[in-house]
């Protein structure tokens, strides 16, 4: 029986895999998955009128990894080696190297957005809040950690996104 029980686990671990390593190459339809299941979450959230911390915290998560999808792999103010990218037409191209790659920034968005919708059937997790407050809080934490973010750009000269030579 347990043997069994692992062997299933396994199979459909594999079978997850085999479907995560086919889906790497299309990019815009994980996306399109991607803003799918948020919307669903979404009007799940509209309709049960609950669990605003719950999507608090799913939009602090995927703020925190956006600004990881958009910062180098290596910040230029940690490093003495020199890996920025290249400023002038005669330097070498080398592609942005980001800190968290995009397809574990899609997975990581997907698996938040799925146990966030799974959080909103348990009543423990509908804290009581004054809505408003988090939306007002929300919005003030993005702009301050997008304005840090386009300032670190600017000062190092980097755009995250690299579309080949």
């Amino acid at each position: 029986s347990t043997n069994e029980s692992i062997g299933l686990a396994e199979v459909i671990s594999r079978k997850w895999q085999y479907i995560l390593d086919r889906s790497s190459p299309h990019w815009g339809f994980r996306w399109i998955v991607f803003f799918i299941l948020i919307s669903i979450y979404f009007v799940r959230v509209y309709f049960v009128n609950g669990w605003f911390i719950v999507t608090y915290g799913l939009g602090i998560y995927i703020l925190n990894q956006f600004i990881g999808f958009i910062s180098p792999q290596f910040d230029p103010e940690e490093n003495d080696v020199d890996l920025s990218l290249p400023t002038r037409d005669s330097d070498e191209y080398r592609p942005f190297a980001r800190r968290v790659p995009e397809f574990k920034f899609w997975y990581a968005c997907v698996r938040s957005v799925v146990m966030s919708f799974f959080m909103t059937f348990f009543e423990i997790f509908d804290v009581p809040v004054f809505w408003p407050i988090l939306v007002f809080y929300f919005i003030i934490l993005f702009f301050i950690t997008m304005n840090r973010q386009i300032k670190h750009m600017l000062k190092h000269r980097y755009v995250p996104f690299s579309w080949g030579k």
